[in-house]
């Protein structure tokens, strides 16, 4: 395992890929419950703050976020 990721167990619910088609962004997300999948383009600046959004969902998590 890489650093920064983490094992997953259970059941997935969502799985997302980021795809880059030339100069463009893709996120494409799939709902394993509903069997759809969702995608739009996203600009570059959102690509490169994904590091950023994800180490604050960590701390959030960390910090006292209740879990189920």
């Amino acid at each position: 395992m890489e650093a920064g990721q983490m094992s997953a167990t259970g059941t997935p619910l969502y799985s997302a890929e980021l795809i880059q088609e030339g100069g463009a962004y893709k996120l494409v997300v799939t709902d394993h419950l509903r069997r759809t999948v969702q995608t739009a383009y996203v600009s570059r600046r959102a690509v490169e703050q994904l590091p950023t959004f994800l180490s604050k969902l960590n701390s959030l998590q960390l910090g006292g976020l209740r879990q189920r």
